[in-house]
């Protein structure tokens, strides 16, 4: 199957016609085109993710299935939430919220991926999500103890339809937590999934599931329809999970 070719400013493709399993790089749909903020909010609104390595084209994904988390389906662990627990009461602790999201993203885009050689965050990726993030739709999620970053994740939001890209710890739990802040926020303003695009073991530990792509675009396309988050942080979040229904 050829790949489509795309000119800045070109609609991406349906993502039904991304590659499937029999082709060499399932979920791939597009290449080139442009990482301005335009093309990003669109792909975005369509469940398209860029994703590519120093020296290839821009290369643009619609995986099938998709990897999602429901806020409600979160799994504080035992040990999480005994993190939690003792740091909301530590007065060197702070979870903020696109505090120095520069900072979150370059500390992403310098950590290694089990698995994986170097980063996919490279500087071309960097340069394009400082403008999305002015722009007003990426945003960081800071984990912050006595006046230091030690931990953090950056995502993309667009109404209420919210996508994960990458996050980096520091100390250890860092970036746990500030997933636990993310999925807190989540709960308290009623957003329904959180994108994580593909599946590792990781993510399914905390209890994201796959689900059909169709199923996925259908949500996503409600989701971008609602009124814009309000992305602030209040403390009084951590009751969404520290005072849960079930807890694993």
């Amino acid at each position: 199957m050829n790949l489509p070719w795309l000119a800045p400013g070109d609609a991406f493709p349906d993502p039904s016609r991304a590659w499937d399993a029999a082709q060499p790089a399932p979920g791939l749909l597009a290449a080139g085109g442009a990482l301005d903020v335009d093309s990003l909010r669109r792909a975005y609104s369509q469940g398209i993710f860029p994703w590519f390595s120093e020296g290839q084209p821009i290369l643009w994904w619609s995986t099938d299935p998709r990897m999602v988390l429901q806020p409600q389906d979160f799994r504080l662990h035992r040990s999480l939430r005994k993190t939690l627990a003792r740091l909301r009461t530590l007065p060197g602790f702070e979870l903020r919220f696109d505090s120095d999201f520069e900072a979150v993203i370059r500390a992403c885009a310098g950590s290694e991926r089990p698995g994986q050689n170097g980063t996919w965050i490279v500087p071309q990726m960097v340069r394009a999500y400082l403008a999305f993030h002015a722009a007003g739709h990426a945003h960081s999620v800071e984990t912050w103890l006595h006046g230091e970053l030690v931990g953090g994740l950056y995502c993309v939001a667009i109404g209420q339809a919210v996508f994960g890209e990458s996050m980096f710890t520091r100390v250890p739990d860092a970036s746990k937590v500030a997933l636990a802040g993310l999925v807190a926020f989540c709960r308290h303003h009623g957003v329904r999934q959180v994108d994580c695009q593909q599946n590792t073991r990781h993510l399914a530990s905390l209890g994201a599931q796959e689900m059909p792509r169709r199923q996925f675009l259908s949500e996503v396309a409600r989701a971008v329809r609602k009124p814009a988050l309000d992305w602030r942080f209040d403390p009084v979040y951590w009751d969404e999970l520290l005072q849960p229904p079930h807890a694993a």
